[in-house]
């Protein structure tokens, strides 16, 4: 496994490998004011999430996944001076402070920390009070509000645990994201070093089909690996139209076999976000789908044109582009909710078509969306409920908790 990691030409091959967050102390930073800022709905109750995570990485286990954790893997490379140095540079030039002298303040602190003390702190941010004890100079305090308890130097990462945002596996390479919001940044710089610097990857030679230094978003939830022909992309809240060219150029560069970027443009909305929040592949010629989408949908195929233009086909309605994109007679689009579209409606806010596949007609998704899990099983898909009570309060599903870095070929 540790010589090819990264193996994913599929959104349904039979699933060996993934990287997860488990929900840490940056869930406790969360309070009702920042909750919009940090796209949360809801104050989460850590405890029960860590409990219902970790139910999620032994159902994984049981069925044969080997699961990494970002936090380990970003402990691993700070223990090299070189990369602890590196990185909290590269943090504080991305760190909305209030200036040089806090930014030195801070790197110091940090300096000083041990590997996992320092994992932990880069995702769970700094406060303000946390450095109350540490002697400043006068300037400092021009800069501190004593009132205001919950300020900090660095913000937390509450969405951390959402792995599938800030990099996806295409083929044997890495799509690391340029994030939409400010908020989330770092997240996709520590997949970058983690990628650059841990052995784990070492066999990878470095293949990257975008950068999160990129301009334009593009977001790992709009980004599904129809086949190893057809990759589909969202243009989406999150993904910009020139971020999906960017991608396609760099995917056609180096993937002679790819035949296509399925380009499927969704309602820049709030409740939809990311196109994986709106359907999912379940098997060969399934997928599931909120069928409050399917009127507002737009598709093109974007191809290789000449030199390095790119060519485009405007094709319409998904069902149809779908088909065409895996070239198969028919496809079946699975209504959530049942057909009732207030269910549909419902357990759509709650991720109900946000579901991981971890083989053909096998998925994870959330109990709590009975109607569209029960007409999945009606029609024929294998679906393994986990309890989300915690986890759905940062909207998102099974599918958004996981980077896959490995999977069976079909």
């Amino acid at each position: 496994m540790n010589e090819k990691i990264l193996n994913v030409q599929s959104e349904i091959g039979k699933l060996n490998a993934v990287l997860l967050h488990r929900p840490g102390l940056e869930l406790e930073r969360i309070v009702p004011d920042a909750l919009k800022e940090v796209l949360f709905e809801d104050i989460p109750w850590l405890r029960r999430m860590q409990e219902e995570h970790d139910a999620f990485a032994d159902v994984l286990r049981g069925r044969g996944v080997t699961v990494y954790y970002v936090e380990q893997l970003l402990r691993d490379i700070l223990k090299d001076a070189g990369i602890r140095r590196a990185l909290i540079h590269d943090v504080l030039e991305g760190n909305p402070s209030s200036g040089n002298y806090i930014d030195g303040f801070l790197k110091d602190y940090l300096l000083s920390l041990e590997a996992e003390r320092l994992s932990q702190t880069l995702i769970a941010g700094v406060l303000q009070q946390e450095l109350a004890h540490v002697k400043r100079e006068k300037i400092l305090a021009d800069y501190i509000n004593e009132s205001e308890p919950y300020a900090f130097y660095m913000n937390p990462l509450p969405n951390l645990y959402f792995m599938r945002d800030p990099a996806v596996t295409i083929g044997d390479g890495l799509s690391i994201s340029a994030m939409a919001t400010r908020v989330r940044r770092r997240e996709s710089m520590y997949i970058d070093y983690i990628y650059r610097h841990h052995p784990l990857f070492a066999n990878c030679h470095q293949k990257k089909y975008y950068d999160y230094d990129k301009f334009f978003s593009v977001e790992g939830g709009d980004i599904l690996i129809l086949s190893d022909e057809v990759v589909a992309v969202g243009c989406s809240q999150r993904t910009d139209v020139e971020g999906i060219e960017v991608l396609a150029r760099n995917l056609f560069a180096d993937r002679e076999n790819l035949k296509g970027v399925l380009a499927v443009k969704i309602p820049k909305d709030r409740a939809f976000m990311h196109l994986d929040t709106v359907f999912t592949m379940v098997d060969y010629d399934k997928f599931t789908v909120y069928p409050g989408i399917l009127p507002r949908v737009e598709t093109v195929m974007i191809r290789r044109g000449v030199g390095d233009h790119l060519s485009y086909e405007p094709i319409g309605d998904l069902k149809t582009a779908l088909k065409q994109a895996l070239g198969l007679p028919a496809i079946k689009l699975i209504e959530s909710g049942g057909g009732n579209p207030v269910a549909a409606a419902r357990e759509q806010w709650n991720d109900s078509t946000n579901t991981l596949a971890i083989a053909p007609g096998v998925i994870v998704a959330y109990g709590r969306n009975e109607r569209s899990n029960a007409v999945l099983r009606e029609n024929g898909i294998e679906v393994i409920d986990i309890e989300a009570s915690e986890l759905v309060r940062g909207r998102g599903g099974p599918r958004c908790m996981t980077m896959p870095l490995n999977r069976d070929a079909l």
